[in-house]
């Protein structure tokens, strides 16, 4: 990734948030300020203060735990659908891309297929045959993933063999091994992820948004879906309880999406950027 190291502050910022995000959800596997199961009648719908950094919800859960937890559902459920995308639409990609033109006609219209089935109609058909969950979100959202991915791996083949300098390095006797291997791999390699990173900004806010209308994570778990669909009817007296997961929400896409601008601008793509959502 030697490109970025002169990439505006914006990068390094986004780089920044989006690390903290993700550690301040594993983070949660091993520790919260107070048990997510934990009620507290009592102390339900309390203010900020310093028992409770974030306040408390309607039956005392801390919002702060409950956000670590909502983080690391949206994480994950968004890193399992990108790995499925990535498992079925990268070999999609470099089949359109290597395999001839009667390949390219069989992938693209597979892809094209994909295109027209979003993660929101695949989470309802999935909800009614099984049953609503986080593990058939995964599936919708990976499907709705296959089609993107395969379409960038496709296109950061041509990408990383167009440029002057692979055919100047053809003239002067180049294999085309040592080619792939300095120059085309790591163009490749830089424009898919770029791609992954952002459905995985898609599959955040695809999971906060399936969740939320109660086709994706069930209660006891939370997500920042259910978080926002909780805060809703106590948004008049305490905003902050919407608040909270929805900032969480915009920056950890915003940030994401920025990393995936900036990676693609690295590798010197010029196509306009991403090519569908979940």
């Amino acid at each position: 990734m030697s490109a970025l190291r002169h990439d505006p502050p914006a990068l390094r910022i986004a780089i920044v948030a989006a690390l903290l995000f993700l550690l301040l959800g594993f983070l949660s596997i091993l520790w919260t300020p107070y048990p997510v199961t934990s009620l507290d009648v009592a102390a339900a719908l309390q203010d900020p203060g310093g028992a409770h950094w974030l306040g408390t919800d309607e039956l005392g859960r801390d919002v702060l735990s409950l956000l670590m937890k909502g983080i690391l559902t949206s994480f994950v459920v968004a890193g399992v659908a990108v790995a499925i995308g990535a498992l079925l639409g990268v070999p999609l990609g470099l089949a359109a891309a290597l395999l001839g033109p009667y390949a390219e006609l069989g992938a693209t219209g597979v892809s094209g297929y994909l295109l027209t089935l979003p993660a929101f109609v695949l989470a309802v058909l999935f909800a009614c045959l099984f049953g609503p969950s986080a593990a058939t979100l995964m599936v919708a959202i990976g499907i709705a993933n296959i089609a993107p991915l395969a379409l960038a791996t496709r296109d950061a083949i041509r990408t990383a063999a167009a440029p002057d300098y692979v055919a100047a390095g053809r003239l002067a006797g180049g294999s085309g091994l040592d080619l792939a291997r300095r120059h085309m791999l790591p163009t490749i390699l830089r424009l898919i992820l770029a791609q992954a990173i952002a459905q995985l900004a898609v599959g955040v806010l695809a999971e906060a948004t399936l969740s939320y209308v109660g086709l994706g994570t069930q209660p006891p778990a939370t997500s920042l879906g259910l978080l926002l669909a909780d805060a809703q009817a106590y948004a008049a007296g305490r905003p902050g309880l919407l608040f909270v997961p929805g900032l969480a929400l915009l920056l950890i896409a915003l940030a994401l999406t920025i990393v995936s601008r900036e990676i693609r601008a690295a590798a010197g793509d010029t196509t306009g950027g991403a090519h569908g959502a979940a």
